[in-house]
């Protein structure tokens, strides 16, 4: 399928003022509000369009599985360093671009959007746009390039994307500590002020986990000052972390997000936590709405799975970002043709 078709299909929608659901492979349908409008189908446009691992750079189209490029990426000993999700072996590269998420490494290599160096659009205007480039020093809409990052799909269409990778690291251990949550927030904020290679870090159930990656002699030499145990099967158990398989997110209760400063002390909310990225990103199962709280900690908090909240899935905008929101809108999709209100129920 081409590009001019996506741009057809807009065109036409914008025209009669009809709503268009951008979807892959819809394995993250349930992140959001709820998707509406008539479906449009982006895996058809899919395909790795270039790849040299000497520049540590790939370029792939929306539709290509997130699977496909893993594989790619692995043949070479390289990566997506911020460690997408992919919730489903239906997981697409567009669809991993627009929910914008990271996994466990997102706090030692950073989020998804630090790694997207240029992209392909078709706005809601039916124009095909470029922003970025293929390489880190072309700066030209490279902040634009960031943008739809995490957008939903509400602004355009990411037809192509490319994104920088990383080298896989040399080694890899995992270790376990038993800890208390006040406990194991000391730990994670003291180790990322030493110069330790952690990777990742996760909190449950009276266990804190950490991964230890890079050079052989630093992983062993942090190792010792660390300490526990030595975790089996660890790849096992931070692929379950990232693709919410682990025991913890398994009931049907609901499941929030909570981002926060990664020095705010344990919140007393009702219901289970785990804890990662070094006590920034805070996972709570709990029909109690913990939103308020999250402010008052100086964070945010979404409602990842579960029932629709009241206001949306996402904290309500301050009015100064919800004004920026709108006319970002209305520049790229005046006619609000492109995924109307999955992003917030006004947009």
């Amino acid at each position: 399928m081409s590009l001019e078709h996506f741009q057809e299909r807009i065109r036409e929608a914008a025209g009669r003022r009809g709503a268009l659901r951008l979807r892959g492979g819809g394995t993250k349908d349930f992140y959001g509000n709820a998707p509406r409008g008539e479906l449009l189908d982006t895996r058809t446009y899919a395909g790795i369009v270039s790849y040299e691992p000497t520049e540590l750079v790939i370029t792939a189209r929306c539709g290509t599985p997130l699977a496909e490029i893993d594989k790619v990426l692995e043949q070479h000993r390289q990566m997506l360093a911020f460690e997408p999700p992919h919730f489903g072996a239906g997981a697409t590269f567009g669809g991993c671009i627009a929910a914008g998420l990271s996994g466990p490494r997102r706090a030692a290599a950073g989020a998804l959007r630090d790694f997207v160096l240029g992209v392909k659009l078709v706005d809601g205007r039916a124009r095909a746009l470029s922003f970025g480039g293929q390489v880190m020093k072309n700066v030209a809409g490279y902040d634009l390039s960031r943008l739809v990052a995490g957008s939903l799909g509400t602004l355009a269409l990411i037809a192509e994307a490319s994104v920088k990778v990383l080298p896989a690291p040399a080694c890899e251990t995992t270790l376990q500590l038993a800890a208390s949550q006040d406990e194991a927030l000391d730990h994670m904020n003291r180790w990322a002020g030493q110069p330790l290679p952690v990777s990742a870090t996760a909190w449950s159930d009276g266990l804190l986990r950490v991964r230890l990656s890079g050079a052989a002699a630093g992983v062993r030499s942090a190792a010792q000052k660390i300490g526990g145990t030595t975790l089996e099967d660890a790849d096992a158990f931070w692929t379950g972390i990232r693709e919410q398989r682990d025991a913890f997110f398994r009931d049907d209760e609901p499941l929030w997000r909570l981002a926060l400063p990664s020095t705010c002390p344990p919140l007393a909310l009702a219901g289970r936590q785990l804890i990662e990225w070094g006590g920034g990103l805070r996972w709570l199962k709990s029909s109690a709405d913990p939103r308020d709280a999250a402010r008052r900690a100086g964070g945010h908090a979404t409602r990842f799975r579960g029932p629709p909240a009241s206001g949306g899935a996402f904290t309500p905008l301050e009015p100064v970002l919800s004004r920026l929101h709108r006319e970002l809108k209305a520049a790229f999709d005046p006619a609000g043709v492109l995924n109307p209100g999955r992003l917030f129920p006004e947009l």
